[in-house]
């Protein structure tokens, strides 16, 4: 061959790329090492040329290397992968059209990042206390999507409003008669009430857990006894106690 021919910078500017990139695309094989000329540099030739220059434009289109490699060198029409490629960004445009919508809500409505749209929603126009924003969070992770959407209804249901200061205020130590009174207010308002109303039994609360009645019990026992102090719980517990124990017909009434 001589001296005719590109030089491995005189291919990379050509072809709009860089000399590691060329050397790179030999190394795995993309382009065959050219001959040499007599002085012993490499020689580059227009089918040197147009194979870089194919291998960026698909690159540059979103095919991986590997996928590149798959056309081999033959230079027809790469219909079918470009298809599949099609397809491939066709679903990742869908994806981030429900991002940028799901990023706009949160910017809208100043809603909770760590919670789903909806439920994220729900609990920050009911301005529910701390505790229970995070107690959310892991039901969100835990239960299914029935519980969820009757939790965020109750909430929208009750507007703002939730909070019951001496409920949040409870001190651990409270009292046998502090706890009793408090459970008996507690279970008459709508805070209390339209939860128990939404959450019948435990069974139900775990029905459609993701992963199992016994994942989720467990999770939120645990997620109760790292929010609540000893006295909460007890309150807790006799509020459901006193549910419990309302007739039916008063249940199905609700608040």
């Amino acid at each position: 061959m001589g001296n005719a021919g590109w030089s491995t910078r005189q291919l990379a500017e050509l072809a709009g790329t860089t000399v590691r990139a060329v050397r790179h695309y030999h190394a795995v094989g993309l382009v065959a090492e050219p001959e040499r000329r007599t002085n012993g540099y490499k020689s580059y030739g227009v089918h040197h040329l147009v194979r870089v220059l194919r291998i960026r434009r698909l690159s540059g289109l979103g095919l991986s290397l590997p996928r590149v490699a798959e056309l081999g060198e033959a230079d027809g029409h790469p219909r079918e992968m470009l298809s599949t490629l099609e397809k491939e960004l066709t679903a990742e445009i869908d994806r981030l059209r429900r991002t940028r919508e799901e990023v706009a809500s949160l910017l809208r409505q100043s809603a909770p990042i760590d919670l789903p749209p909806g439920l994220g929603r729900a609990v920050a126009q009911a301005d529910v206390p701390a505790a229970e924003r995070l107690l959310a969070v892991v039901m969100a992770q835990v239960l299914g999507p029935s519980v969820i959407d009757a939790y965020a209804r109750t909430l929208r249901a009750g507007g703002a409003g939730f909070r019951i200061p001496a409920f949040d205020r409870l001190p651990p130590d409270a009292g046998e008669r502090t706890r009793r009174e408090l459970a008996e207010r507690c279970r008459l308002t709508p805070r209390f009430r339209r939860l128990l109303a939404a959450f019948p039994s435990a069974g139900e609360l775990c029905a459609d857990a993701p992963r199992g009645e016994r994942h989720a019990r467990r999770a939120l026992t645990l997620a109760l006894l790292d929010l609540y102090n000893p006295a909460q719980i007890d309150v807790l517990l006799r509020v459901h106690a006193l549910e419990v124990h309302r007739s039916p017909a008063v249940r199905r009434a609700g608040p």
